[in-house]
């Protein structure tokens, strides 16, 4: 893979610091691939001390420039210490997000510094059309990430069929499994998994339609012991595979996270990564249950419909709102759940785009404001603040107060903050961390450790 022989084993890339130059190139010393993120990676001054990613532009627009150079700087850093780590063993890859905020010229902006460091860019997070013509600048190699036969397709009719050659693998993400973000479409259902076999058959099919039978498959999302996908290998119906861990990388000594965060990992159960949609993506996406996400649980729970004029049923019920008491109009079944919570002190009622309102206190719609106001524009498109990487700097929609700031919520996990104010995304697979029997009495392998044990089929 990426023009050499290494174990059929990648490193998931996790944004925001998680999967850095460190990780992937431990992962890559151990012979396999390594991924590090060029999603807000951490930049470092001449001691060695972490730079804060501290915004001072005035307008969105400034500090979105500011992410850029930030994001650049960083993946330069990122790619020559998984190169410096790696002693030229396995390969190395970077991993970006085709709805992060200035993912082409922060790829390019990388990529032409650091020449023969990276060998293969893995894109994700929405449909990643042009990465394979940034690849071909570059002569390395892609890997986009889908999660159907059907989203690559697309992909490969519209772009890649004219840069074949460099198509390196497709990455088969799970979208019932995986942890962070995940590419469910609007005709599937987030409670009734898929088996991913057939869903990989499928994509074989097409990619062998198109000549492409020798290229892998990488299975990713819900993969912990290789021995539960001994059928997968030397498959006819599969062709080459290769198996991608996001989950299991978290726990090694070389992983950035913070103790806190390791130990949450060891104490999991089934059940506590949580598929939601409050993401300003608009994606689904998998995290570690607690306060935050419960908070943005309760926050969609207290919701309802409402009509700004008179005159449309069923909104007939008047709901006074506001220090005007402005009338606001809504469904007489709806009025005495408003009235229960303005009286419970979630007397700010924030309107969404939808038509419809949440009740929080006073204190959090101001928290919320606040962070809609400071966005740093780390996405194309925040449904969260309404930014959009566009001529007119907006989405065209009103701000939805339902969804959070994400780069700040990933970066407080990151960096040493509240666990239960934070992001913690993670696999479905997470709570066998307590029971696999490699993690007892606390143990934390190194990646090298990891990898040998992964190889045995545990």
């Amino acid at each position: 893979m990426s023009g050499k022989e290494v174990l059929p084993l990648v490193e998931g890339g996790k944004g925001v610091a998680v999967s850095n130059g460190t990780t992937a190139g431990a992962w890559a010393k151990a012979g396999g691939i390594g991924t590090f993120s060029c999603v807000n990676p951490d930049s470092y001054a001449e001691d060695g001390t972490y730079i804060p990613q501290v915004y001072h532009g005035k307008t969105r627009s400034e500090r979105f420039e500011e992410l850029k150079t930030y994001a650049i700087q960083g993946g330069i850093e990122q790619a020559k210490i998984a190169r410096d780590v790696s002693g030229g063993a396995g390969r190395i890859h970077m991993n970006v997000l085709w709805e992060a905020g200035g993912t082409v010229p922060i790829l390019h902006g990388v990529l032409e510094q650091v020449g023969e460091l990276v060998h293969g860019i893995t894109c994700g997070a929405g449909m990643p059309y042009k990465v394979a013509e940034i690849a071909a600048q570059y002569g390395i190699h892609y890997y986009p990430i889908v999660s159907s036969g059907r989203a690559f397709n697309a992909l490969w009719r519209r772009s890649y069929k004219d840069y074949a050659e460099l198509l390196g693998g497709v990455v088969y993400e799970d979208p019932w499994l995986a942890g962070g973000h995940n590419g469910l479409s609007n005709a599937e259902n987030p409670n009734e998994p898929q088996d991913p076999y057939q869903r990989c058959v499928d994509l074989r099919k097409v990619m062998n339609g198109y000549g492409l039978n020798r290229v892998p498959i990488v299975m990713a999302g819900g993969v912990w012991f290789l021995r539960d996908w001994e059928n997968w290998l030397d498959n006819d119906e599969l062709g080459p595979v290769a198996f991608q861990f996001g989950t299991r990388p978290l726990l090694t000594q070389e992983s950035p996270i913070m103790q806190a965060w390791k130990d949450r990992l060891l104490t999991l159960k089934d059940g506590d990564v949580y598929l939601n949609q409050f993401s300003p993506t608009g994606f689904y996406s998998s995290a570690v249950r607690n306060p935050f996400l419960q908070d943005l649980v309760e926050r969609s729970e207290r919701q309802i419909e409402y009509r700004a004029k008179a005159g449309e049923a069923p909104f007939t019920a008047e709901l006074p709102l506001g220090p005007r008491q402005r009338i606001h109009y809504v469904k007489p079944e709806d009025l005495p759940r408003a009235q229960a919570w303005i009286a419970a002190g979630q007397s700010e009622a924030m309107k969404t785009p939808d038509e419809t309102m949440v009740f929080v206190t006073p204190e959090k719609s101001q928290e919320i404001l606040k962070s809609q106001a400071e966005c740093m524009c780390c996405l194309s498109q925040c449904r969260f603040s309404n930014w959009a990487d566009n001529a007119e700097g907006t989405t065209g929609k009103r701000a939805d107060p339902r969804s959070f700031c994400i780069q700040k919520a990933l970066q407080l996990a990151a960096h040493g903050g509240d666990l239960d104010k934070s992001l913690m995304f993670a696999g479905h697979n997470a709570y066998k961390f307590a029971q696999d029997p490699f993690y007892a009495n606390g143990f934390i392998p190194t990646v090298k450790q990891l990898v040998d044990r992964i190889v045995t089929g545990d």
